[in-house]
């Protein structure tokens, strides 16, 4: 058998397997798609809503009104309750994706068909920025042709199991999914038990390190990396601590703070009450924020 025929059984496979717990998200032909994960439970991207319901497409062209169960809006991930009416759950990959690995994707189209492409999985732990602009880290990159509106696609491996969730587009033929490992798992188990994830947020807009050097070299202060603060959220916890427009964040619990990236990681994993170093023309503080438990 020739490598062309191995490859088009292989698609047939993946399809039969795949096909029916894929579906397509959001009303006149649709944001994105989605993959079934369980008895009346789909997963998609959170970028692919708009509110609190969506139209669900079905393989068979069923068409039905799913709600949100709960949302991981900087994770960009999101499960939808809705009338799965017996369409198969995706099974997981146990090994996940390997640099150099053959994978296909199955979308559903607007008109609602199927689409199965392949490609190779071109590298591993890859990041990009989701809806807010936190980072989203150990992603996979693969070079199998995505329409738009593939974003919630599975990317699904020869044996028909799926290792990664599509999300983000970078062009020049490459893509990047989230992998199907046991984290991601267990946050789609949570968000369909309707336990939405809100990631600590100061509440606060932000200018990059270079920016900040530069104003303050301007005005004749000293050189200091950090992040500068260019707004300030009413009621938000960076409010309430006493941060300032114009305030230079330098650390968060003795963590220097250089990108936007320093901070969120720090905030992922901070208690509910930090202390934050900060410059404030030449002087030095350190202020206490607290959070809300409800946001951890």
């Amino acid at each position: 058998m020739s490598v062309f025929e191995d490859l088009t059984q292989a698609a047939t496979s993946v399809l039969e397997a795949v096909g029916p717990s894929v579906v397509r998200i959001g009303r006149n032909g649709g944001r994105g798609c989605g993959v079934v994960i369980g008895d009346g439970l789909v997963a998609t991207n959170a970028h692919n809503l708009r509110g609190d319901e969506t139209h669900v497409t079905f393989a068979d062209g069923r068409l039905v009104v799913g709600t949100v169960a709960a949302l991981d809006v900087d994770g960009d991930l999101a499960v939808l309750r809705v009338d799965t009416a017996g369409a198969a759950p995706v099974n997981w990959s146990s090994e996940g994706a390997a640099t150099g690995g053959v994978v296909f994707v199955v979308t559903r189209t607007a008109a609602g068909g199927e689409r199965v492409s392949f490609g190779m999985v071109s590298g591993t732990e890859r990041a990009f920025r989701g809806p807010r602009g936190r980072r989203i880290k150990g992603s996979l990159e693969h070079t199998a042709p995505l329409p738009r509106g593939s974003s919630g696609s599975p990317v699904v491996t020869l044996a028909g199991t799926v290792v990664g969730i599509n999300t983000n587009r970078l062009g020049d033929g490459f893509y990047l999914a989230m992998p199907a490992d046991r984290d991601l798992q267990e946050r789609l188990s949570s968000l369909g038990s309707g336990q939405t994830r809100t990631r600590r947020r100061l509440g606060v807009g932000l200018a990059p390190a270079h920016v900040a050097r530069a104003l303050r070299r301007s005005v004749g202060l000293d050189e200091r990396d950090g992040l500068l603060v260019r707004v300030v959220e009413d009621d938000s916890p960076a409010a309430a601590a006493g941060v300032r427009q114009g305030d230079l964040l330098v650390s968060l619990n003795g963590a220097a703070l250089t990108n936007a990236d320093d901070l969120f990681d720090a905030l992922d994993g901070a208690p509910d009450e930090v202390r934050l170093g900060i410059v404030r023309g030449t002087e030095e503080l350190e202020l206490t924020v607290r959070f809300d438990t409800a946001q951890g």
